[in-house]
């Protein structure tokens, strides 16, 4: 497994990544993506509601996720993922065989909290 010793940011470099808590509100099976994938609409409270696409089907259903609080990093550029723009990317730890499992806040928070 690769490690990031040697790949030090600085504090200013860290706070510029905008890692935010949302909720998401749809979860549906993203049949057009290459590996298998919900396309999800996540609440992110005053910085708006936002499209991503996230490789989560091996520990997920889309039904479980709806109303489920997440991390997201709310200001990478949007990416092309088949027929979606994705516009955040949702934070998980990945396993030994690449499951995901999502990180989320230990209780309830105003959607849109900042994480730093």
């Amino acid at each position: 497994m690769e490690t990031f010793t040697n790949k030090k940011l600085t504090w200013s470099e860290f706070m510029k990544v905008e890692m935010r808590v949302g909720t998401i509100i749809s979860a549906e099976a993203f049949k057009k993506a290459v590996h298998p994938a919900y396309k999800m609409i996540i609440d992110f409270g005053e910085y708006g509601q936002r499209k991503t696409s996230a490789q989560i089907t091996k520990l997920y259903n889309p039904e479980e996720l709806i109303g489920k609080q997440v991390i997201a990093v709310i200001n990478f550029p949007p990416k092309q993922i088949a027929n979606i723009m994705s516009e955040c990317l949702v934070l998980g730890g990945v396993g030994n065989n690449n499951e995901v499992t999502l990180i989320a806040p230990e209780r309830k928070v105003e959607n849109g909290t900042r994480i730093g």
